[in-house]
């Protein structure tokens, strides 16, 4: 886990515990101790776990954790994913922000798993988007991942990625001056993805005249675009990939998928997703 992950766990049991569960403070004795189990309330796919591991690490080393599930595994509602023992104070403790972490990886999981299967057997990857929490970007995209997903570029640092506003930013000569900055990027980082966002038919053309390019992305184009878009690739640069992006939803998504294109871009895999129902027992 990296540092920027320990750092959010840290700051999500300091918002939550602060000075100190006055509550079990006041009516659990500080020797009393229990067992419990973290259970599923829904069927889900588990992202999470190392997290939740680290938090009762965090909030107590003596507690006693042994896990039944690992991340990308599906589980029906009833089933147990973490076993638990120890002081039942610190159990109590821990208990909202494991469910927190616990709750909405797995939720961001069970989604993206959902839409993968929805285009099972297409050929067809699904990827996220930079539309994630702040702060939780390393978290959701792992969680991603465990949902059967694939991460789009990671932020600004890995990957070029031209939109409408780059190229606006240019100006009207923007077509004439792209393969220039290309051809300089390439240079500079010659084995980052280069991608280039196209609104229209006759920019998917341009682009993919510019060598440097390995991916077109097809913003928020219709069934008949993109195969139009697909036959314009397989004719002049079969080795581009083509990413759809933009109105897409499980309701469109696989026929979307069949129209050829390599990938589909979905910010609903991390803004949309519901929380997956998790809930500790004592016992």
């Amino acid at each position: 886990m990296l540092s920027a992950s320990y750092d959010l766990i840290k700051m999500a049991i300091a918002e939550d515990v602060g000075s100190g569960d006055i509550t079990s403070l006041a009516f659990i004795p500080a020797t009393h101790s229990s067992r419990g189990r973290i259970m599923t309330r829904q069927s889900l796919v588990v992202a999470g776990m190392s997290t939740a591991l680290e938090v009762f690490e965090n909030i107590d080393p003596q507690i006693i954790v042994k896990p039944h599930a690992h991340d990308g595994e599906k589980r029906d509602a009833g089933e147990t994913l973490l076993e638990l023992e120890g002081s039942t104070r610190s159990l109590l403790c821990a208990e909202r922000v494991v469910l927190n972490f616990l709750g909405r990886l797995s939720g961001i999981a069970t989604t993206t798993r959902i839409h993968v299967d929805a285009v099972e057997g297409t050929g067809v990857t699904i990827l996220d988007t930079r539309k994630m929490t702040p702060g939780w970007r390393l978290l959701e995209k792992e969680a991603v991942r465990a949902g059967g997903g694939k991460n789009h570029r990671m932020g600004l640092y890995d990957a070029i990625l031209i939109k409408d506003n780059h190229l606006a930013a240019l100006g009207a000569d923007s077509a004439f001056q792209l393969p220039g900055y290309l051809k300089k990027a390439r240079w500079k980082y010659p084995n980052i993805n280069i991608e280039v966002e196209a609104d229209t038919i006759e920019q998917v053309e341009v682009f993919l005249k510019i060598p440097e390019i390995t991916t077109v992305l097809l913003d928020n184009m219709s069934l008949e675009m993109l195969r139009a878009a697909v036959a314009l690739r397989n004719k002049k640069a079969p080795a581009i990939r083509l990413e759809a992006s933009g109105g897409i939803g499980l309701k469109n998504l696989l026929a979307v998928a069949q129209t050829g294109i390599d990938e589909i871009s979905l910010g609903a895999l991390t803004h949309s997703a519901a929380w997956a129902d998790l809930s500790l027992e004592l016992f």
